[in-house]
């Protein structure tokens, strides 16, 4: 059996590029965000991650709609399970707490990094789909 790890994520996307990031010691980039401490909702927990991660706060708007699970990118055995919000960030990100690198992407650049599963998979299309990333084709 699999344990699952309840993360909240954001869906910054700025120019048809989304933002997405590489935490230290891992190879695979994904959306920002992280997993909420106990007592915070989840838009409180995204908020604070976005602030810890990047420096800068977060205007939240629209959550996606789907199930957003998938493999955990950083720990064998688990199933990512995540809530993700579009948003607009209000400063200039920068890299932070445990966050290595940072990126704005095209459908186009992705095609060459190494994706988080559940950015790779259901993410792109929910995107798509909502018109918010209109270069992704949805099967």
């Amino acid at each position: 059996m699999t344990g699952v790890i309840r993360v909240v994520c954001a869906a910054v996307i700025e120019h048809e590029r989304l933002l997405v990031v590489r935490k230290r010691g891992t190879t695979a980039f994904m959306l920002p965000g992280g997993k909420p401490e106990a007592g915070e909702s989840p838009e409180q927990a995204l908020l604070r991650e976005i602030d810890e991660e990047l420096g800068c706060a977060l205007t939240l708007r629209a959550e996606l709609a789907g199930d957003f699970s998938a493999p955990a990118a950083n720990e064998p055995g688990y199933t990512v399970q995540a809530r993700i919000w579009t948003g607009q960030l209000d400063g200039t990100p920068a890299i932070a707490a445990e966050i290595a690198e940072l990126r704005w992407i095209t459908a186009a650049d992705a095609a060459g990094l190494c994706l988080a599963p559940l950015l790779s998979g259901k993410t792109w299309t929910a995107l798509a789909r909502a018109g918010l990333m209109p270069q992704l084709a949805v099967a």
